[in-house]
């Protein structure tokens, strides 16, 4: 069973568009999902959690299609994590708990617990007073109390410092230790996805341009540099991106179409993103 299938989903803004989105997420499997400001990432997660109504095409959420009645105990199994953690500002950790306790049937707030001190956060600091690094530990903290089976992460490390985001990263990939739990987590920090994440799903302008695993990709493209008076060596068939410099030009490629003549190095995934968006303006 998959996680989250998107079959065929669009949704129209005037200006802007989620088109024909086909996407799966397989259970047990970290999915990363990438793209710049206003590409659809935020749209794409509403829409999976049936906080907007696609104009067309069927979502199902730990197979169960997500406006059936039933997807309103399917949530339950559903951990949340926005961009932007929404609490009242006059509460502090351990009454966000207790309200918890009220709105999921199985809260276990001996995990909550255990996660405020994990991520050193005061139980009685007002939310108000709090940073945005522990706002998005406070987020965390209660998408995993509650037993969920699916985490849905909108820039959850985002503004965290580079050892906290470390340590939430571990968390993450622990778990899916168990494979039962899958993860679909979008951020512009390419870097922590390269490093946590199974698949890479790639949104541009509102259209998925792929989903694929992280390795294929990093097996399928790669990076020439060479001179300029070179690039006529390339079949054009191989070029996917060229960045030209008064020095020379280093381009993207598929590895499996390029002689071996040329030294090919690997591309890492924001490579292959950034290639990508520039050979698109390009053409």
């Amino acid at each position: 069973m998959n996680a989250i299938e998107m079959k065929h989903v669009n949704k129209s803004f005037g200006d802007f568009a989620i088109q024909n989105l086909d996407f799966a997420l397989p259970q047990g499997a970290i999915c990363g999902l990438v793209g710049e400001n206003g590409a659809g990432k935020s749209t794409t997660i509403r829409l999976i959690m049936h906080a907007l109504r696609p104009d067309s095409g069927e979502i199902s959420v730990l197979g169960v299609d997500n406006a059936s009645p039933e997807f309103q105990q399917v949530k339950e199994d559903v951990g949340i994590v926005l961009d932007e953690a929404y609490y009242p500002e006059t509460l502090n950790a351990k009454q966000v708990g207790s309200v918890m306790a009220d709105t999921y049937q199985r809260w276990d707030a001996a995990v909550y617990e255990g996660y405020l001190k994990r991520f050193d956060l005061p139980p009685k600091k007002f939310f108000k007073d709090y940073s945005r690094g522990m706002t998005m530990k406070l987020a965390i903290a209660v998408a995993l109390s509650h037993s969920p089976r699916l985490l849905i992460l909108d820039e959850a490390t985002s503004g965290l410092d580079p050892i906290v985001r470390d340590e939430i990263l571990e968390l993450f990939s622990e778990f899916t230790r168990d494979p039962g739990h899958s993860i679909l987590m979008s951020s512009h920090i390419v870097s922590d996805l390269e490093k946590l994440c199974d698949y890479i799903a790639f949104l541009h302008k509102g259209q998925l341009r792929f989903c694929a695993e992280k390795d294929a990709l990093r097996d399928e493209y790669g990076i020439v540099s060479c001179a300029k008076a070179q690039l006529a060596d390339l079949p054009a068939e191989a070029v996917c991106g060229v960045e030209q410099s008064p020095y020379g030009a280093r381009v993207l490629v598929r590895r499996a179409l390029v002689s071996s003549a040329f030294q090919i190095e690997r591309a890492n995934i924001e490579d292959i993103i950034l290639f990508l968006v520039k050979g698109e303006k390009n053409a």
